[in-house]
């Protein structure tokens, strides 16, 4: 029994919502990180493309690693440049995304969820370099090393912890013969 996007919601809001007053949000026609002008009567809200998991995970992980500064801005005030990025600014994408995305593969093998690198340039056909995918290993190695930013972690042990309750509450976990896979 997988994680879906609305597992993702559910858990964000019982990590953050109380100390932070924001929201995990999907059904956006892009990502989006919307503070808000009355926090007391609106929280703050992060927006994912659609239903997508992936794009959940990884604005989650955007999340964590802005600061309070960061947090009173419009998607936190980053330069973004479209799909259709030229090489140059292919390049200059890359080197801000490493951190987000080690971070997202992190959260996605806490789910158990496959992590897919994103070049995001989908318009002009461009995957990402290999230089891209070495920085963002080794990105999420580091965070392995020195450890999580707290938000971070709250929300990778949070994943991890449901994601083993549901494979533990699992019928075919639970009886293999359910499985297909166990004796019969």
């Amino acid at each position: 029994m997988k994680l879906d996007s609305t597992d993702l919601e559910r858990v964000f809001g019982d990590c953050f919502f109380a100390a932070s007053d924001t929201v995990l949000v999907g059904g956006g026609a892009e990502p989006l990180y919307l503070p808000s002008d009355e926090p007391l009567r609106h929280p703050h809200r992060v927006v994912y493309r659609a239903d997508y998991f992936a794009s959940a995970l990884h604005e989650v992980a955007h999340w964590c690693l802005a600061g309070a500064e960061r947090r009173t801005r419009e998607d936190y005030g980053y330069w973004y440049c479209p799909d259709g990025r030229s090489p140059e600014e292919q390049a200059a994408f890359e080197r801000v995304e490493a951190r987000p995305q080690a971070l997202e593969w992190i959260f996605s093998d806490a789910c158990e969820f496959e992590f897919h690198l994103s070049a995001d340039n989908l318009t002009l056909g461009v995957e990402s370099s290999i230089r891209f995918g070495s920085e963002v290993e080794l990105e999420k190695k580091r965070f392995i090393a020195t450890g999580l930013p707290e938000r971070a972690a709250v929300y990778e042990e949070e994943l991890a912890r449901l994601t083993r309750a549901r494979r533990c509450s699992d019928p075919a976990v639970l009886d293999p013969s359910r499985s297909g896979n166990g004796p019969a």
